[in-house]
């Protein structure tokens, strides 16, 4: 169900921690964290954590500041967003905050407005200098 375009391997990898799916009808509105994968679909306002990978997807809206682990973002995202390994803004992307990951990919298409820092010792500074 959640293939990476790529090269076919699951996005979960068999993860023995719970997963999250937050559908497209769901409007969450609070702190949403995890110790495993979690997959945005519809609507959060607040924070949102996982320690785990985290996959925005085109019809989100987020309006929160995002920590993951890694993370792919198709949707909108109103709020800084602090990755410790790699981040990938695909061309539907538009994201409105300041940008914290050790790698970045932005496909052509995606909105950025924000700063970026690129330093893996600092990834998870830049959700708490608010």
């Amino acid at each position: 169900m959640f293939k990476n375009n790529q090269d076919g391997q699951d996005f979960f990898n068999g993860n023995k921690a719970e997963d999250t799916i937050i559908g497209r009808a769901i409007k969450i509105e609070g702190d949403l964290s995890s110790d495993g994968n979690i997959v945005i679909e519809g609507e959060v306002k607040g924070s949102v954590r996982t320690g785990k990978f985290l996959k925005i997807g085109d019809a989100a809206k987020v309006t929160a500041n995002v920590e993951a682990e890694s993370a792919i973002v198709s949707g909108e995202v109103d709020g800084n967003v602090s990755v410790r390994g790699k981040l990938e803004l695909t061309a539907t992307a538009k994201v409105a905050g300041d940008i914290c990951a050790s790698r970045l990919s932005i496909a052509e298409g995606a909105l950025f407005n924000g700063a970026c820092k690129m330093d893996s010792r600092t990834a998870e500074t830049v959700v708490s200098e608010e």
